[in-house]
């Protein structure tokens, strides 16, 4: 889910097409966090109620028992999700009722990201090594866009909760200037980096072909040469059928899972608390299910 639709940036690689809103601040009505997080809730529940149908002799029952419970909320996909003004109100208000949160950012709103006090994880989107690529792929609406980026870099390394930024890799645009993407990851000190291929649908196949889709392959050798630029980290997993790579910071000893009962019980303690503090080296059951 997202709680904006607009977005500063008209990204080429961008599945949303031209239609879809672009703006540089938050404008009409604000709605209310429970408002948000009810109505979210409802319409997923709507997608899944065939479940309970013709094929639920065929369902796992389980999986439908639990389906009203909702655990994880990913704040991404459309639109620039940050720009919320009550961004930090509403992810209190989901770890609340224990529903652990992921916020994904374009990185253009430092100010938004100075508001946030807790956040299960925040993924911060670095989708060039250089200003002028930055440009050309990005499109963005601010002129000084990469002062922005720049500035949520240095908020990202002050973050105590867990932090990745995500490269989305375009063979032939993006996946050079390793040294370029290295520091700029060095600035950020994030926990975990993922290596995310782009993908070849929507409005972005008006300016990509699907050639420009990078293989695994093309993936594996780029990690290898950004290792040897960013030797703190190391590779810990991958995810085929996405063309995904993540690394990890030598220091979290590869504990890249979640402990979400713990994450909750430090939230609600109020106690100052690290990344590492939640981090596992086990995934415990059903950590996916039940994500709007």
């Amino acid at each position: 889910m997202t709680t904006s639709m607009f977005c500063a940036s008209r990204c080429k690689f961008c599945w949303r097409g031209r239609k879809a809103p672009v703006a540089e601040s938050w404008y009409g009505p604000i709605d209310s966090p429970e408002h948000v997080i009810n109505h979210s809730i409802d319409e997923h529940l709507k997608l899944l109620r065939g479940f309970r149908g013709m094929g639920y002799e065929k369902a796992n029952k389980k999986a439908v028992s639990e389906m009203d419970d909702v655990r994880h909320v990913a704040l991404s996909l459309t639109g620039e999700p940050i720009t919320y003004p009550l961004i930090n109100e509403i992810l209190k208000a989901f770890h609340k009722r224990r529903i652990s949160t992921f916020l994904v950012t374009n990185s253009q709103y430092p100010e938004q990201i100075k508001k946030i006090d807790k956040v299960t994880q925040l993924y911060l989107s670095v989708d060039a090594p250089n200003k002028e690529l930055m440009k050309k792929i990005d499109r963005p609406l601010f002129k000084d866009f990469w002062e922005r980026m720049i500035e949520c870099l240095d908020l990202l390394k002050t973050r105590d909760y867990r932090t990745c930024i995500r490269l989305t890799m375009i063979k032939n645009e993006n996946m050079c200037d390793v040294k370029g993407y290295a520091e700029l990851i060095k600035r950020g000190n994030p926990d975990f980096i993922e290596l995310k291929s782009y993908v070849w649908v929507g409005e972005s196949q008006n300016f990509y072909k699907v050639e420009n889709m990078p293989y695994m392959e093309d993936l594996e050798n780029f990690m290898k040469e950004l290792l040897k630029e960013i030797p703190e980290y190391e590779y810990t997993k991958e995810h085929i059928p996405s063309r995904a790579i993540l690394l990890i910071k030598k220091s979290l000893k590869k504990k890249c899972w979640i402990n979400f009962p713990r994450f909750f019980d430090l939230i609600e303690s109020g106690k100052k608390f690290k990344a590492k503090d939640y981090c596992s080296k086990v995934i415990q059951p059903n950590d996916f299910a039940r994500v709007i």
